[in-house]
């Protein structure tokens, strides 16, 4: 039986949609963040030693990683399903996504999130005007500047297809789900992309997204 470890709010939330997709069954162990750090809970250690969500046991195998575990389900359980086959230019293409998600898109998005809590954190009333300052600058000049351009660049992808691989959904579309929920969250999304908005609400619309979130409870992206 899968197992997901699953923390809420947090990228697992997509694991289960796609495992709600495949038709698999699974089980779901729930792990609370801490209210004040909206950190993962120490036990989640026990189960990988980075503590990070998502991770998936399967029977003796323990799997981290949001791309690794997305790819290790459609090989091992997906029967031909939502991947293009090994070899072929759109599986090359498949596995980028699956990597630029984490490795490209999330790292502006993530940055944000820190330099936000950066500008909010309580500190002496004397250096509040320094840090907000060079918080400001560094999301002005650097960080917001990187997200419009990788928005620009993933509206473009969609333009085609409104898929990122091929004519039809795949779980590369399940993997980018998340950094595109966190742009909508952390600065909102609006209509000079208007593809990646048609993307989330074709996303959310499906019955196995709907599955997911009832199993996963609770889904509000941190911003």
């Amino acid at each position: 039986m899968i197992v997901v470890h699953h923390l809420n709010n947090s990228r697992s939330q997509r694991i289960l949609w796609l495992l709600e997709e495949l038709g698999l069954e699974y089980e779901v162990k729930r792990y609370e963040r801490d209210p004040e750090t909206m950190q993962a809970p120490a036990a989640l250690k026990a189960i990988h030693p980075l503590g990070k969500s998502p991770v998936i046991t399967d029977g003796e195998l323990t799997l981290a990683e949001s791309g690794a575990i997305v790819e290790y389900l459609v090989d091992t359980y997906g029967q031909g399903r939502l991947a293009p086959a090994t070899g072929t230019a759109e599986r090359l293409r498949f596995n980028y996504w699956l990597h630029y998600a984490e490795g490209s898109a999330m790292t502006p998005l993530l940055l944000k999130l820190v330099f936000n809590r950066v500008e909010s954190a309580p500190m002496p009333f004397f250096a509040k005007p320094f840090a907000k300052g060079i918080a400001g600058k560094v999301k002005g000049n650097f960080i917001e500047p990187q997200i419009i351009q990788h928005l620009n660049y993933m509206n473009s992808e969609l333009a085609a297809t409104g898929w990122f691989v091929g004519d039809d959904f795949s779980a590369a579309d399940v993997q980018l789900s998340f950094p595109l929920e966190a742009a909508a969250a952390r600065g909102g999304l609006d209509q000079k992309w208007p593809n990646l908005i048609e993307f989330l609400q074709r996303i959310h619309a499906r019955p196995a997204y709907k599955k997911a979130l009832e199993r996963g409870g609770e889904y509000n992206i941190i911003g």
